[in-house]
């Protein structure tokens, strides 16, 4: 069958490029890979009970009545209700260093507070910063493509606060070791700090089963187990798509949330002679199911960032994980109508791909098993010991998400180096998601609409909307 578009994945990103031009009345099909959607943010089930996997909260949080704010237009771009989604704020979330903590939730006076507490003038400072950033839709300007350290070194005096600050940005967005562009820290530092974190009720299938439902509903068609083995071209432009199975379909455009590097591999030698970079960045998470509730541990905020060491260090690990730093994540800890009992807790740190990989199987099995030991027991020192409780424990490598993703090395935020318009080599071919430069849930969604919008939309004189 011939298309208009066939997106490949259905994660957040492919789903709202499609709904958008499924609005459009195009003929669009998206095609996933595996039996369930979702990307980098989906679920699965574990002894009968749902867990989610990658979204511990949805950024962008603003109030419904903010028309401008990213959340509440994408959500009008795709023509979905906000209360579809049930979100729930954070009740707080802190950041632990050795000796200072700082709070924050979905109020900025809270965390402007806390730094006058522990930092005095630098509060101040902390104002000036929020007040100086770039918009949402200058993220991908050339001239923002520097340091965000020496961004924030030219407000922030205190070395301390200054990694602080970096740390929760870094590890819900960093592509890179060390840093990242103004451009990447302005979005995200307005996405966390100025517009807040909120969970939805009932978890990630909400939100997926809400743009799934809408994408068929405009007569859009979703294939799952529909691996792309090849992408075939001729004269600089995709004449079809061929599938794992040896079926073949054609479209005049493809847009791709599979990642930039991986993308072109399916198309080619003469294409897929770039390798991916090797500098990507992975995680590890447990999933830790309680036996009792959640309350006793972390102070009953939602999430806390963490670093136990001198330096912080988010960079690539010397073995398979660095556990000085990391996430504890508190599903229950939202503000629900009525209380949560998921009982679960999902402990995170930065991990290397290459290690991971090196492994044989019994050495992995048994990796599994130390790792959760030497997260659990770094966790423990901010938000308490959940061992003792514990019962059943679900650990996700770099390679559990590369099998799941596709995504080169395990990487949660995609290359190092971004495509911002989307564009590829290739005249019809188009990228969103991570590699296009945006990250999160609300980042990955507002790329897949960007993208749309842009590269196809535009072309019948459709209204666009800008990140």
């Amino acid at each position: 069958m011939d298309y208009d578009t066939i997106i490949i994945g259905a994660g957040m990103s492919g789903l709202a490029a499609g709904i958008r031009l499924a609005l459009a009345g195009q003929s669009v099909c998206i095609v996933e890979q595996h039996s369930v959607i979702g990307g980098l943010n989906s679920y699965y089930k574990r002894h009968g009970r749902r867990c989610d996997v990658g979204l511990h909260a949805l950024t962008n949080c603003a109030s419904p009545s903010d028309r401008r704010a990213p959340l509440n237009r994408l959500l009008r771009q795709l023509r979905i209700g906000r209360n579809e989604w049930a979100l729930r704020p954070q009740r707080s979330s802190r950041i632990a260093f050795p000796g200072v903590e700082l709070r924050f939730n979905n109020d900025f006076l809270l965390l402007c507070e806390q730094v006058r507490q522990h930092f005095g003038e630098e509060a101040a400072h902390l104002q000036r910063l929020a007040q100086s950033l770039p918009a949402y839709d200058q993220y991908a300007d050339p001239s923002l493509q520097t340091s965000a350290r020496q961004f924030v070194a030219g407000f922030i005096r205190d070395p301390l606060l200054a990694e602080m600050l970096l740390c929760p940005l870094l590890f819900y967005g960093g592509p890179t070791e060390h840093d990242m562009t103004v451009g990447q820290f302005a979005v995200l530092f307005r996405s966390i700090f100025l517009e807040g974190l909120a969970r939805p009720a009932e978890g990630v299938r909400v939100i997926l089963q809400s743009l799934s439902h809408q994408f068929r509903r405009l007569g859009g068609e979703l294939r799952i187990r529909a691996r792309v083995a090849e992408l075939l071209t001729r004269h600089g432009a995709i004449q079809r798509v061929r599938f794992a199975d040896g079926r073949e379909a054609a479209a005049r455009r493809v847009i791709s949330s599979a990642g930039f590097y991986e993308t072109m591999r399916l198309c080619g030698p003469s294409y897929g002679t770039v390798g991916a970079d090797a500098k990507r960045m992975s995680f590890v998470e447990a999933v830790v199911r309680l036996s009792r509730p959640t309350e006793q541990f972390g102070r009953n905020d939602s999430i806390v960032f963490f670093n136990r060491s001198e330096q912080f260090a988010y960079q690539r690990p010397k073995g398979l994980i660095d556990s000085r730093s990391g996430m504890a994540c508190f599903p229950d800890h939202f503000e629900f109508d009525s209380p949560a009992d998921e009982r679960v807790v999902r402990l995170s740190c930065l991990a290397d791909y290459g290690h991971w990989a090196r492994l044989n199987r019994d050495e992995y099995t048994h990796a599994k098993k130390t790792t959760f030991e030497q997260l659990a027991a770094a966790a423990a020192e901010v938000v308490g010991d959940v061992r003792p409780l514990a019962e059943d424990v679900d650990l996700f490598t770099p390679l559990t998400i590369e099998r799941f993703t596709g995504h080169d090395g395990g990487s949660i935020y995609g290359g190092t180096s971004k495509r911002y318009d989307g564009t590829t080599p290739i005249s019809n071919l188009f990228v969103c998601g991570n590699d296009q430069g945006l990250v999160g849930v609300v980042g990955a969604l507002m790329s897949g609409i960007t993208v749309a919008n842009r590269h196809v939309l535009s072309e019948s004189g459709a209204r666009t909307i800008t990140v």
